[in-house]
């Protein structure tokens, strides 16, 4: 039987004991660091690991709180608030951020969503807050979103409330507008957020602290792309308290009507406590598309039109106010005794003054003539004389009580308070000295004479209540969530003038006229059951030696070049309960363009507030006898 015999191998064979330990201590090792990291993250960072997780599941939803109503002096909405589809984006949510822009700008039609992103990270943005990047969606823009909601991680669908306007563009400068807060908004206001709309102009900012309300919150459950899942803790809103005005609706509707397609301003104040009861500047806008932010096409086309659609004429533009004026040199030269009803002068058509020849809008004169008559048929030579006698000076004093060449007090941004001019306001403007032949043009209204129509509006009313000058105030008062009455505003009066009873009188009797009288240059604001007392003016555009037309004769002119057409009112003429003031631009003159606008308002509002009743008088029976 054969041996099989095995040779012997001459490598040595490899000894197992000190790689088992180098391995050994190689998982050690790493098991030791993954211990420490364990250590790391679940004992020292043990709270903050937990809260990052909870965001990435659970998400606070922060809920704006409706703003509050706004109603007319009749508790009638103006303006409320609707459901708003708004898309969110959680930035942290998506893998590819800019690849989610692009299509969520596709599926929406929305712009500058990175840069609404990029505010947000500058304003303090914490982790995983949703930043508003889309608003007021449409029906289509929402089922787009909601189908393609894979492709969007990170971005959610919220309804919130949003601002709207019931009727458009009425009483835009009045009401305002809201409109989302800005970098500048956040840093002053650190407890707004981005995306919440804040009141920007008008009503909307001024009482911003009540219509705004407090803003609720929701605890949610969403998936790993960032979905909505569940509510799993809610914290109520509480919606921001009402305001109450003092325009009446119907009013303001006829007002807005009857300067439809003019450009200009009416406001109507209540003489007896200086309650706004219509305000209308016109061109206007469309409050409504402020809400969660202007396109830059739109604000560009607002901020660039010619007619300048934002600017609040009633309170910003200034005017010359041409005869309307005359009504103050009236009471000034009544009252410093330079005047009186029975003062003569005669007009030839025109005044030699210094030199040159100042014209009457008559270009055959109006003869010799009194106050009465110089009121009623607007006689311009007559108040040359007025204010040649009077001074500059003077007639400062006057304006200056009455309420022109300094501000109102409403409560609206911006306003203007026009120009009075007196020796010592050229000498501090100009570095120059008074010319006599300069208080010519400024007893006309012309000249550096610039008003608004709120301050005429005023003067208007002064002359109705015997001298009081009211703060204008279009809120009555703040209306509580109970429906309580929160905070009231009284009548403010900012200065009581003491004019002559019988001065006024004058006036007043002059003003009845220019309505009502034969020659009167305002017949189109005639009422049959109620006396309006008014006095029209003509401003002029383009500066000459040309008499400043008061008739209503067909004008030539250019509309660009036509002087603005001015009228100041008030009614009842005994127990006055409504004052306004219009001016239409370019309208030529104010007998045939302003008049009527104040005829049409008037008429509306005596209907919507009858007058009472005139006495009768007791007839004296047949029967009885003399000594009765």
């Amino acid at each position: 039987m054969a041996k099989f015999h095995i040779p012997k191998s001459n490598r040595p064979v490899p000894l197992l004991e000190p790689r088992i330990a180098a391995l050994t201590a190689v998982m050690f090792v790493v098991l030791g660091l993954v211990a420490v990291r364990l250590y790391y993250l679940q004992v020292l960072h043990h709270q903050e690991n937990i809260e990052l997780a909870d965001r990435n599941r659970i998400r606070i939803q922060r809920v704006p709180a409706p703003r509050g109503l706004v109603f007319d002096r009749n508790h009638r909405p103006l303006v409320d608030t609707k459901p708003s589809f708004d898309a969110q984006l959680v930035p942290e949510d998506s893998d590819n951020l800019s690849l989610t822009i692009e299509r969520l700008e596709r599926y929406t039609g929305a712009d500058q969503i990175a840069g609404k992103i990029s505010d947000a990270d500058e304003a303090g943005r914490p982790p995983y807050e949703p930043v508003t990047v889309a608003e007021r969606l449409g029906w289509q823009q929402v089922v787009a979103l909601e189908a393609h909601q894979l492709e969007l991680p990170g971005v959610s669908l919220q309804i919130t409330p949003a601002r709207h306007y019931l009727y458009g563009q009425l009483a835009a400068h009045l009401l305002g507008y809201v409109g989302e807060v800005t970098k500048n908004d956040l840093i002053q206001k650190p407890d707004y957020h981005m995306g919440d709309e804040i009141g920007k102009f008008g009503l909307e900012r001024v009482w911003e602290s009540y219509l705004r309300g407090d803003a609720g919150g929701q605890e949610i459950e969403v998936d790993a792309v960032g979905r909505r899942l569940r509510v799993l803790k809610e914290i109520p809103d509480k919606p921001g308290e009402s305001i109450v005005m003092t325009i009446d609706l119907n009013l303001q509707q006829a007002a807005e009507q009857a300067m439809a397609g003019k450009n200009g301003a009416f406001v109507a104040l209540d003489p007896r406590n200086g309650d706004v009861l219509a305000m209308v500047s016109h061109p206007a806008f469309d409050p409504d598309i402020f809400g969660g932010g202007v396109k830059a096409s739109a604000w560009r086309e607002l901020t660039t039109d010619p007619s300048h659609p934002l600017q609040n004429r009633v309170i910003q533009g200034i005017y010359p106010p041409g005869s309307t004026f005359k009504i103050v040199d009236s009471i000034a030269g009544l009252e410093e005794g330079t005047l009186n009803p029975e003062t003569a002068y005669n007009c030839p058509g025109g005044m030699w003054f210094g030199g040159r020849e100042y014209h009457c809008w008559r270009k055959q004169g109006h003869g010799t003539i009194e106050l009465h008559d110089a009121i009623v048929r607007s006689c311009d030579v007559y108040f040359y004389n007025v204010g040649q006698k009077l001074g500059v000076d003077r007639i400062a004093k006057w304006s200056n009580q009455l309420g022109l060449g300094i501000k109102s007090g409403i409560d609206l941004d911006h306003e203007n308070p026009g120009t009075i001019p007196s020796s010592a306001w050229k000498q501090k403007r100009f570095h120059e000295r008074w010319y006599p032949a300069e208080t010519l043009s400024v007893a006309i209204g012309q000249g550096y004479v610039a008003t608004t129509p709120l301050q005429m509006a005023q003067v208007a009313a002064q002359v109705a209540n015997g001298g009081i000058r009211y703060r204008p105030q279009f809120v009555k008062y703040v209306e509580g969530l109970d429906g309580n009455v929160a905070k009231s505003y009284p009548p403010v009066i900012e200065n009581r003038i003491k004019i002559d009873p019988d001065a006024l009188q004058v006036v007043k009797d002059a003003m009845a006229d220019v309505v009502n009288g034969a020659g009167g240059t305002a017949h189109k604001a005639h009422l049959d059951n109620v006396v309006v007392c008014g006095k029209t003016g003509t401003a002029q555009v383009v500066g000459n030696n040309a008499p400043v037309g008061e008739s209503e004769e067909e004008d030539k002119t250019p509309d660009q070049f036509k002087d603005h057409a001015w009228f100041i009112a008030f009614a009842p003429k005994d127990h006055p309960t409504i004052a306004a003031a219009c001016i239409i631009e370019h309208g030529g003159h104010g007998g045939s363009a302003s008049a009527p606008v104040i005829h049409d308002v008037f008429q509306r509002y005596f209907q919507l507030n009858p007058p009472p009743p005139k006495p009768e008088i007791a007839r004296v029976l047949e029967d009885a006898s003399p000594s009765q």
